[in-house]
């Protein structure tokens, strides 16, 4: 169990690592410009209420059925998230203290860097730790479905097939503290790192 765990955590948190680094400043970059964001906000949404298990065949059909299948559809489905919710926090960003850095002479890379990116963390951290819940699914889903030695996904299906009851619902309860884990280490991360949210 302890082997399958942690295959499915390092798959997760590369997936979400990929997504985070990606998704975070091209987030950013597209809120700060709303007439940029509007031109590809179709795509996002677009692909972001796609189910991304119904993707896995494209997946496959262009990473193959190795870890890398599996770890790229998961930061793609995180990607989606994550960069909704970055640009989401900057676009909405409150006015009042736009303009009261303007009143104050600062400068559009001043209220860029201590104002909007500032004003978007809460925003953004709601992003990640929905796409670190989204980046587990995946990758449970995709362990299933896309042939693995390892993974609390292939042994969920594993134990499926030989009906052994006592070791898919083992895997399907750990699975479940995993995600619960995880969102409460974001949880508390977001509450240290960003801690004037609603102010």
């Amino acid at each position: 169990m302890l082997i399958d765990f942690m295959a499915t955590v390092v798959r997760t948190f590369e997936a979400f690592l990929i997504a985070a680094v990606i998704g975070v400043p091209l987030g950013v970059a597209l809120g700060s410009s709303e007439k940029l964001y509007r031109s590809v906000e179709f795509l996002i949404d677009f692909f972001r209420s796609t189910p991304a298990s119904a993707l896995i065949p494209m997946f496959i059909l262009f990473f193959g059925v190795s870890d890398i299948s599996k770890v790229i559809i998961a930061a793609f489905s995180a990607f989606l998230l994550i960069v909704f919710n970055s640009a989401y926090g900057v676009i909405n960003a409150k006015r009042s203290r736009i303009l009261a850095a303007r009143v104050m002479g600062a400068n559009r890379w001043q209220i860029f860097k201590d104002v909007l990116l500032l004003e978007s963390l809460p925003q953004t951290f709601i992003g990640l730790r929905s796409g670190i819940s989204i980046a587990l699914v995946i990758v449970i889903v995709a362990e299933m479905f896309i042939g693995t030695e390892q993974g609390l996904g292939k042994r969920i299906i594993d134990a499926q097939q030989i009906l052994n009851v006592q070791d898919m619902y083992a895997s399907i309860l750990i699975t479940g503290f995993l995600g619960y884990f995880l969102n409460a280490l974001f949880l508390l991360l977001e509450k240290r790192l960003v801690h004037w949210s609603g102010k």
